[in-house]
C-alpha cells in the first residue's frame, strides 16, 4: 500500500490500439480532453495490443516507455485514454510514482469543473462518489487505522469501513435531493403541456456546437466555447414561432465510452431529453470523425430511452467547409437535415422554417392535445423540391473526408 501521489498539470497522455479504430481521432479528443481539464500535454506515448494487461493494462516494458517519456518531458501526471481497474491504477501509481488519470476520471473532473447549478454539483458529486466507492480498498495506507496493541486497538470498524459507510449515507443523500428536483422536472413537464408547448432538445457530440446555436436562435447568452463539455447544465428558453410555441433546452454534450456513472447520475437531466417531442441531433460537419460520434451519440439516446423520438439532425459549422445552407428532407417529405453555420448564421431560417413546419405538424395531429388559436401569423414557405442527394453531392458541398 502507498500513500497516492498529488495531482499535476503537466501530463503524458497514453493511447493503445486495441483495435477500436479512429486512433488519431481518440487521440487529439483525449488531448482536448485534457486541456480542458486544465492539463498541458508534454508528451504522448502509444502502443498496440491484442488485449489489455491484467496488471498494467500497457505492458511492463510500455510501462518503463511511459516512466522514461515523464522524466524526459519532466511530467508529473499520465492519463489514459481508456478505463482502468483500481488494481491497475494502483500498480501503474506505484511503478511511475506519479498520478495517474483514466478517461472515466478526467471526464468526471471536467464536469466537476463545469458545473454551475445546484443540480448540476449534487449530478456530479453522485457519479464521483460511485466511481470512488470501486478504489477505496487498499487505495491510501492512512484508511487503515485498526491495529493491535494497547492504546492502539481501534473501535471495531476499520477506516476503510468507515469511510464506506460514510459515502454510501453521502451516496443516499444526494439521490433523495436529485428525487425531489427530478419531482419538480416532471412537475414543469406536465405545465409545458397543459400550455400547448413544443419541447424541443437539442442535443450531439460535445464540441459540436449546441450552445453557439441555441443562442443564435434565443439570444440567451450561454456560455459557449471550444472546448469540451463547455455546457454542462441544461438551459431552456422559449422560442416563439409562426406554427407555434416552443420550448427549446440545451444539453450537456455526449462523447464516445461516456461513463455508465455519469448517465446514471444525469438520469433527471438526460429524461428531459427523453420525454422532448423532438430532438435537434447536432453534427460536427467540419470533423472526419463525424460518422463516429453521430453513431456515439444514437447509442446515447439508446441507452436513455430516447432512441425513438423523432429527431433533425443539424449539421453545423458549415463556415468551415464549402458547403451551402440546405435543407434535406427524406420519407413523406420529412425534414431530416440540414445544413447551417450557428457561427455566421447562414442556413438559420431554414432552420426556424423546419421548427415551424414541427411546431405546426405536432399541435395539428394532437401530439400537444390542442391547437393553438388562430394568431393570423402566416407561416413560412418550406421548399418541398429540394432533392434527396447524398450530403456529399450537394452543389458546393466538399467534406474534409471526401477523396
Amino acid at each position: 500500500m502507498f500513500e497516492r501521489p498529488a495531482s499535476g498539470e503537466r501530463a503524458v497522455v497514453v493511447q493503445l490500439d486495441l483495435g477500436q479504430g479512429a486512433i488519431e481521432e481518440r487521440l487529439a479528443e483525449l488531448k482536448l480532453l485534457a486541456s480542458s481539464a486544465g492539463a498541458s500535454v508534454e508528451g504522448v506515448v502509444q502502443a498496440r495490443r491484442a488485449r489489455p494487461d491484467p496488471a498494467y493494462f500497457a505492458g511492463r516494458g510500455k510501462v518503463e516507455e511511459i516512466a522514461e517519456t515523464l522524466r524526459a518531458c519532466n511530467a508529473d501526471l499520465v492519463i489514459f485514454n481508456h478505463a482502468l481497474s483500481p488494481a491497475q491504477q494502483r500498480n501503474l501509481e506505484k511503478s511511475l510514482e506519479c498520478r495517474v488519470v483514466d478517461r472515466n476520471t478526467l471526464i468526471l473532473d471536467i464536469f466537476a469543473l463545469r458545473a454551475r447549478s445546484h443540480e448540476g454539483k449534487l449530478q456530479v458529486e453522485l457519479a464521483q462518489l460511485n466511481h470512488l466507492a470501486t478504489r477505496l480498498v487498499r487505495g491510501w495506507t492512512h484508511l487503515e487505522r485498526q491495529k493491535g496493541g494497547i492504546g492502539l486497538r481501534g473501535p471495531g470498524e476499520t477506516q476503510l469501513e468507515t469511510d464506506r459507510r460514510l459515502l454510501g449515507d453521502r451516496v443516499k443523500l444526494l439521490k433523495s435531493r436529485l428525487a425531489r428536483l427530478e419531482k419538480q422536472r416532471r412537475t414543469r413537464r406536465r405545465a409545458r403541456d397543459r400550455r400547448d408547448i413544443l419541447s424541443v432538445s437539442l442535443v450531439g457530440y460535445t464540441n459540436a456546437g449546441k450552445s453557439t446555436l441555441f443562442n443564435a436562435l434565443t439570444k440567451a447568452g450561454s456560455y459557449a466555447a471550444d472546448q469540451l463539455f463547455a455546457t454542462l447544465d441544461t438551459t431552456s428558453r422559449r422560442l416563439f414561432t409562426g406554427g407555434g410555441n416552443i420550448v427549446i433546452s440545451d444539453t450537456v454534450g455526449f462523447i464516445r465510452d461516456l461513463p455508465h456513472a455519469l448517465v446514471a447520475a444525469f438520469h433527471a437531466t438526460l429524461e428531459e431529453t427523453a420525454h422532448a417531442d423532438l430532438l435537434l441531433h447536432v453534427v460536427d460537419a467540419a470533423s472526419e470523425d463525424r460518422e463516429a460520434q453521430i453513431a456515439a451519440v444514437d447509442a446515447v439516446l439508446d441507452d436513455i430511452g430516447a432512441a425513438g423520438v423523432p429527431q433533425i439532425q443539424i449539421w453545423n459549422k458549415i463556415d468551415l467547409t464549402r458547403a451551402e445552407a440546405a435543407m434535406l428532407r427524406g420519407d413523406c417529405a420529412r425534414i431530416e437535415r440540414v445544413f447551417l453555420s450557428a457561427r455566421t448564421g447562414d442556413g438559420l431560417g431554414l432552420l426556424r422554417a423546419a421548427l415551424d413546419e414541427a411546431a405546426q405538424a405536432a399541435f395539428t395531429r394532437g401530439s400537444a392535445r390542442t391547437a393553438p388559436a388562430d394568431t393570423g401569423a402566416v407561416m413560412p414557405e418550406v421548399d418541398s423540391r429540394l432533392p434527396d442527394p447524398d450530403p456529399h453531392e450537394l452543389a458546393g458541398a466538399t467534406f474534409p473526408c471526401d477523396k
